[in-house]
């Protein structure tokens, strides 16, 4: 038997959990809903809610006229609501508070004329959400080596992904403050991604080894993953347990559970019952 020992808070944030339940109470009406994307990233979870209905597009352009969507929590582009507003779609819009309050800063501070930078992964939904509510310019960095290689601007605006750390904002706001004459940085990473870093912070030392469980798309849990290596913590990232290598648990005797914003707590029950039985 393994002793089993739960970072907290872990799994589903309040803005994912928010989004997860009103998809459930939109399929509870028997109506077609769909997603523009992936509404979360964890394909477990995806999976559970496309067999109670859910429909999942790539684009705006796939989903019929009239039709019902949910906005996931990284939020749609400015056009992309339009899009659908325009072809009569029922938008119930669930993007989280945090990244809507990004959203408004990038918009705000790019029509006062600050050139915009934004700190996280281009190839994220919620970074191409934002960029999408910008009209002025913007620039993606995903950190201070990419930052460097910026050209002086007399002002700039920096930003964050919701789900980047601190530390990284911190430090690319200290190479930016050399390449403008005036610079206006947002905090706008999430309290939720840091408390659930926190978390991870918090137990190296205390196990013998963190299991990170989490979809491979979700930006947060790559973080903790980081986060356990930076601190000198054994870590695997799990999806689910069926992935769990059962040689790395030998001579291990308190595991550390870590879970992403996007990982369900079915997921997490799972993993911690599987391993406390090992």
């Amino acid at each position: 038997m393994k002793e089993v020992v739960v970072a907290d808070p872990t799994g589903f944030c309040f803005g994912v959990k928010r989004a997860i339940d009103e998809i459930v109470r939109a399929l509870s009406e028997k109506e077609d809903v769909w997603s523009i994307g992936m509404p979360i990233h964890n394909a477990q979870e995806v999976a559970r809610l496309s067999a109670m209905g859910l429909k999942v597009a790539k684009e705006a352009g796939d989903i019929p006229d009239g039709a019902k969507v949910v906005v996931r929590a990284h939020g749609i582009a400015r056009a992309v609501f339009a899009e659908l507003r325009n072809r009569g779609a029922q938008v119930i819009d669930m993007t989280c508070p945090f990244v809507r309050r990004a959203q408004v800063h990038a918009a705000e501070l790019s029509s006062q004329g600050f050139h915009v930078v934004l700190l996280g992964d281009a190839r994220h939904p919620e970074i191409r959400s934002i960029m999408g509510c910008v009209d002025g310019t913007i620039e993606v960095v995903a950190d201070v080596d990419e930052a460097k290689q910026l050209s002086r601007r007399p002002r700039m605006a920096l930003i964050s992904q919701t789900t980047q750390q601190e530390e990284r904002l911190v430090a690319v706001a200290a190479v930016l403050v050399r390449k403008a004459e005036e610079l206006h940085v947002c905090n706008t990473v999430c309290r939720a991604t840091l408390d659930r870093q926190n978390a991870v912070r918090s137990l190296a030392g205390k196990v013998d080894g963190l299991v990170v469980v989490g979809g491979r798309d979700s930006a947060n849990t790559s973080k903790l993953r980081d986060i356990a290596k930076t601190n000198g913590m054994d870590v695997v990232w799990i999806e689910k347990i069926d992935e769990m290598d059962r040689r790395w648990l030998e001579g291990k005797n308190r595991i550390g559970i870590a879970a992403g914003a996007s990982t369900p707590q079915w997921l997490i029950t799972e993993v911690c019952n599987t391993i406390a039985r090992s």
